[in-house]
């Protein structure tokens, strides 16, 4: 098989990737997206570094390097041009591009009838302020989450709807999500890490604030996993259509879950700490699997 990995950050992440590949037989090209190119001279326009002769048979994207709207629209192009080639590309662009807008990923959670916190989208500052003023008052804020933002950045309280920033500062997005507290008074939520349609690992986020994320100094926790939340965590990645993903969850305060967020690129070095399973290694299986069953059947001469 010719297999690309594309990770153009994080040396821990990419590093366990390759080796389950290799300890699964498997020799993958590395390679950035921001490196591929458009040639229109000759059979294939598409040029990947790596593969002269022919595009790959699977690539496994761990992430997309950030850069400008132009540059991210290219690299999404560019997976989108390899999917419809026949490449099997983990994630499929269609599922990052749902999962990296918020406001998309929250569309398809409610269309699931999936438990979520009310969400409340807008583009204008004075909706985006109506809705504050009706929801949000001191001690039950509302969350305002960059839209494209991930690992706890950017995330801000609002109580008043002079708390809202101006629409430049948020690029004209409002996301707005109901917080959720607990009732002992914990920072904690939970991660639940999804590969092939089933949860293989789960642990708790705790902080020493109200934002648990790893990245942003919480501690990652073992987590004895309740059935209803691993359901509910495959629910919301099938609604999303990621291969594999990292779902946010937090309690209803009544025994339940509800969905926050849905990742495309999970990072999962915390999660890794707590668990036995060996996440890059399940990833690695699950996407060759996924390439193994893309490829046609070999036909056999018959004997005799």
């Amino acid at each position: 098989m010719r297999i690309g990995l594309a990770a153009d950050n994080g040396n821990w992440h990419k590093g366990r990737l390759l080796a389950a590949l290799r300890a699964l037989g498997v020799e993958p090209v590395l390679f950035s997206l921001s490196d591929v190119a458009v040639v229109t001279r000759g059979p294939e326009p598409l040029r990947v570094p790596g593969f002269p002769e022919a595009l790959p048979d699977g690539l496994l994207l761990r992430t997309i390097a950030g850069g400008t709207f132009e540059a991210t629209t290219m690299r999404l192009g560019v997976l989108h041009a390899l999917a419809a080639a026949g490449t099997v590309v983990w994630n499929a662009p269609v599922a990052i591009e749902r999962s990296v807008d918020k406001a998309m990923t929250s569309l398809l959670i409610a269309r699931a009838g999936l438990p979520t916190p009310d969400t409340f989208v807008f583009s204008k500052r004075e909706a985006a302020a109506e809705c504050v003023a009706r929801e949000a008052r001191p001690g039950r804020p509302i969350v305002l989450k960059p839209l494209f933002g991930s690992q706890g950045e950017g995330l801000q309280l609002i109580e008043r709807p002079e708390d809202l920033p101006g629409e430049e500062a948020v690029s004209r997005v409002y996301y707005l999500q109901r917080y959720v507290p607990r009732t002992d008074g914990l920072w904690r939520d939970y991660r639940v890490f999804v590969c092939e349609g089933r949860t293989i690992a789960g642990m708790i986020r705790e902080g020493d604030g109200w934002i648990t994320n790893v990245h942003r100094g919480g501690r990652p926790l073992p987590w004895a996993m309740p059935p209803r939340a691993a359901e509910l965590a495959e629910r919301a990645a099938a609604a999303v259509g990621v291969d594999y993903s990292g779902v946010d969850l937090v309690e209803d305060g009544e025994g339940g879950y509800l969905v926050l967020e849905v990742n495309s690129m999970p990072a999962w070095s915390g999660l890794q700490k707590v668990t036995e399973v060996d996440i890059a290694g399940a990833v690695a299986r699950g996407f060759l699997n996924a390439v193994r069953a893309s490829r046609p059947p070999r036909l056999v001469a018959a004997q005799g």
